[in-house]
């Protein structure tokens, strides 16, 4: 296959003094990231207590962040292309520490979800940044996927990070405590971020086309809200509405990037087998998780009876695998093959999620605890090298674009998975049949049906209890089966559609 890239040139051979002190700081804003997307899980029965949502609006409350980041990813990628991936970072930042203030002092489930809209703004600028500035930091092959793995190994000490140290905060504080700690985080960032990045952007990038940025944002929201109110509620004229109008916005995307002398984003990367491959592989990996792992804290509280601090360490294994198989990923791809290492990640997530089909509200830690930790180790290898991949399949002028393409298909796969396995979720557990007197809010989520049992009658409350945590189990061990169906679907893609990729050992930039 012909390779996008050209030989690196002598300038990026040499290594840029500082690089490992940038990265840390790189770091910082992926900790911010994926500290705040667990914190939500493990704060939702407290969310649910509190502001009362309905089961469609506590799903809102967790999926509209993915569907506005997936909207705006590609256009601010291409926005920090243009103006400066430094620029845009730091600005991400400050913007996102302080929406984190607005989520923790929400007080409706509307103005949550709202807060959580605009915190999915301020989100699309921080990942494909990261990204891009690795990219340009790191010239050597073998370095850079160094600083890759060092980069996914601290997305999974922050989804370690944020429920040991949430579960802490919600023992002791108010709910919006735990959004609060995004704060310190951004503020370290920030400054020590304008001293040690270096600026980059792309030489005469043409304008920003506003009109490819509505198409893009329109479409990604369109595709993903019909598919979550299909899966919710059946197909309705509106479902259908939103899907089409959706489909046919990103038709006129792809229309309008192949037309302009400048695009938002160059349609033919994904000529690039390797970068299709990577992308498709990241999309179907998160859409098979996420859902899952969004009701897994409140299975852990709601039906296990865990505190939030011990619901926080019970889910740490799947952050140590990960963090451990993302620092070694490069390493064992470059001796037994991109495909393997990716296809055998994808295929051990698959099988871990099939051992929890089997799950009960008694199940003892044992499984739980080994399951969490091949998902780690299976998660920390594949998105390692897809990410690497993805780097490495394109020039670095295009490193924006490419990184916020990676994570588009990150969060579509987010807001996808929490869509269809949430709402199997959901579904299941909305028809348990409680005793006579079970209120109406007990059916919309488990967190009202907890809420509900403290007014009502000892002996009619746990008769209630019980039926709603087996509903809700049910659903989660049917989310889990179909889970697996679609890993290992994708460990079989990724096997064909790798073939022959290589990650490079050294010297040109030769995919």
């Amino acid at each position: 296959m012909t390779s996008t890239l050209q030989p690196a040139s002598t300038s990026e051979a040499v290594k840029r003094p500082g690089r490992w002190l940038a990265l840390g700081v790189l770091v910082l804003a992926v900790l911010l990231v994926a500290v705040d997307a667990t914190v939500l899980g493990l704060a939702t029965p407290y969310i649910s207590e509190d502001l009362k949502p309905t089961g469609t609006q506590l799903l809102w409350i967790g999926d509209v962040y993915s569907f506005v980041i997936a909207g705006l990813l590609v256009s601010m990628g291409s926005l920090g292309d243009r103006i400066g991936r430094k620029r845009i970072l730091l600005v991400g930042a400050t913007a996102f520490g302080a929406i984190s203030v607005l989520n923790a002092y929400a007080t409706t489930p509307e103005m949550m979800i709202v807060a959580r809209a605009l915190l999915g703004v301020a989100g699309a600028t921080l990942m494909p940044a990261t990204l891009a500035l690795i990219r340009n930091l790191f010239h050597d092959p073998r370095e850079r996927s160094l600083a890759v793995g060092i980069w996914g190994a601290t997305a999974s000490a922050g989804t370690a990070v944020g429920p040991i140290v949430g579960g802490f905060l919600l023992e002791h504080f108010w709910w919006g405590s735990v959004f609060l700690i995004n704060l310190p985080v951004m503020a370290v960032l920030v400054l020590v971020g304008i001293r040690l990045l270096p600026e980059s952007r792309t030489a005469n990038p043409g304008p920003w086309d506003l009109v490819s940025v509505v198409l893009s944002l329109v479409g990604m929201i369109g595709i993903v809200y019909a598919v979550k109110e299909a899966a919710a509620h059946g197909f309705a004229w509106s479902t259908l509405a939103a899907g089409l109008l959706g489909a046919a916005a990103l038709w006129g995307f792809v229309r309008r990037q192949l037309r302009l002398p400048a695009p938002l984003l160059d349609m033919r990367l994904f000529a690039h087998r390797g970068f299709s491959g990577a992308v498709l592989a990241d999309l179907l990996t998160i859409l098979g998780l996420s859902g899952l792992v969004f009701f897994l804290s409140q299975y852990l509280q709601l039906v296990q009876g865990r505190r939030p601090f011990e619901a926080g360490l019970a889910e740490l294994p799947a952050a140590i695998g990960a963090v451990v198989a993302g620092l070694v990923a490069g390493r064992a791809a470059r001796r037994f093959s991109v495909r393997v290492v990716v296809s055998g990640g994808l295929a051990a997530i698959g099988l871990a999620l099939a051992a929890l089909t089997v799950i009960g509200q008694s199940t003892g830690y044992p499984l739980l605890g080994a399951a969490l930790l091949v998902v780690g180790v299976g998660a920390g290898f594949s998105f390692t090298v897809t990410a690497d991949v993805i780097l490495s399949s394109v020039p670095k002028e295009q490193a924006g674009s490419a990184s916020a393409v990676s994570e588009t298909a990150y969060e579509l796969g987010a807001a996808l998975g929490i869509a269809v396995l949430g709402s199997i979720v959901t579904g299941v557990y909305r028809d348990f049949t409680g005793p006579a007197g079970t209120p109406d809010a007990a059916h919309e989520s488990l967190g009202g049906a907890v809420e509900a049992a403290a007014g009502m009658p000892a002996h009619t409350a746990a008769t209630m209890l019980d039926a709603a945590r087996t509903a809700f189990v049910d659903g989660l061990a049917l989310a889990a089966g179909v889970g697996a169906a679609v890993l290992l679907a994708a460990a079989v893609a990724a096997w064909f559609l790798l073939r022959g990729q290589r990650l490079e050992s050294g010297g040109t930039e030769h995919p």
